[in-house]
């Protein structure tokens, strides 16, 4: 049965990365824009702006979606081929790998085109930087930065988890990343209140960041990289970047192609300076379909790996954890059986006694 469920797992990954991979995100109806509006809801209605606050908001948000997977995960586990299916739909649905290239391709036509105007409008689909003073380099640059870091948020974390955990994995990782959209970010409203979110999806993220970056440095090669560029560029600069994770992508990303990233970026509101990844000549249009060539070797990667833990790392695991239980639970009755040995003896020996003593009289 735990091999039929492992089985499963594997099976929804798989099948769930190819319906994203031929359909992309559904055009209507999607599942995260609804949680969206749901997470919108319950911070109008718990909103303050205490970290007290923000705990239980992502809590709460993050919760919904773990339980439910949950109970799908309890309902099917007799049934491998419904589960399959559920994981299937469930992978889809939180993946982002084929509208992330998608919009890189559309990004390069735009600016290989010289038309700013649509590659500025097209720039809200990937970053909240604010587009209307960028250049061609520039607007490549944050396409660059968002694909790479995005290639982790959105494909390599989401089957990670959905391999260490199955459904409950893939929909609690969705729901903090989304949340860490959504709130996370530094300003007046959120500075207190985003920040157990942000933490969270720092967290989530630790490991698949790490995973992406030495998958880029090894697939390199797959856009005309350079591997032991990257892997030099990974290691010397990976840690500069402010944020936990996303640097440990762009430095990957930015050896890979050559190119320096970082610099100035300008938000709406607000403005942060960034230290310099990599060497070499500011990204250009023509980068931007090798940055989505690497985004999509990256998951083809990460998938191969997901697919295997649930038959193989994380079947030994679970077999680990359960003879472990199984020792420890075997030590108490058996302590409980010497016991009773004991006082079984001991009763024989007091009655022993009393019919020596009986016959003395």
């Amino acid at each position: 049965m735990r091999q039929a469920t492992a089985m499963a797992n594997a099976a929804g990954l798989v099948a769930g990365y190819a319906l994203d991979s031929l359909l992309g995100d559904p055009q209507r109806w999607h599942p995260v824009a609804g949680f969206g509006r749901a997470a919108g809801a319950l911070e109008r209605r718990i909103y303050r702006p205490e970290r007290s606050a923000g705990a239980a908001f992502t809590a709460l948000a993050v919760g919904a979606p773990v339980l439910l997977g949950v109970a799908a995960g309890l309902a099917t586990r007799r049934h491998p081929v419904a589960r399959a299916a559920l994981v299937a739909v469930g992978t889809w649905t939180v993946l982002g790998g084929r509208t992330l290239r998608h919009e890189s391709r559309l990004m390069a036509r735009a600016l290989q085109a010289g038309d700013l105007p649509a590659a500025r409008g097209r720039l809200n689909h990937l970053c909240g930087r604010d587009p209307s003073a960028l250049d061609e380099p520039e607007l490549a640059r944050a396409t660059v930065e968002s694909v790479a870091e995005n290639t982790s948020d959105a494909v390599v974390a989401p089957l990670v988890w959905g391999a260490v955990a199955g459904l409950p994995g893939l929909l609690g990782y969705r729901a903090a990343n989304t949340l860490d959209a959504m709130v996370g970010h530094r300003s007046p409203r959120y500075a207190r209140f985003g920040t157990p979110a942000a933490r969270l999806d720092d967290l989530l993220n630790l490991a698949p960041a790490r995973l992406t970056g030495l998958l880029t440095v090894a697939v390199a090669p797959a856009a005309h990289g350079d591997r032991a560029a990257a892997w030099r560029v990974w290691r010397r600069d990976r840690n500069d970047h402010p944020s936990p994770n996303a640097g440990q992508c762009e430095a990957a990303m930015a050896g890979a192609l050559g190119v320096r990233l970082g610099g100035r970026n300008v938000y709406f509101g607000r403005e942060e300076t960034r230290p310099f990844l990599g060497d070499g000549p500011r990204p250009e249009a023509r980068h931007l379909k090798r940055a989505a060539r690497i985004s999509g070797a990256v998951g083809l990667a990460a998938l191969g790996l997901a697919a295997a833990y649930p038959v193989t790392v994380g079947r030994l695991v679970g077999v680990t954890g359960r003879a472990a239980l199984r020792a420890l639970g075997g030590t108490r009755p058996g302590s409980g059986r010497a016991a009773g040995s004991g006082r079984a003896a001991g009763s024989r020996r007091a009655a022993d006694s009393g019919r020596a003593a009986g016959s003395g009289r």
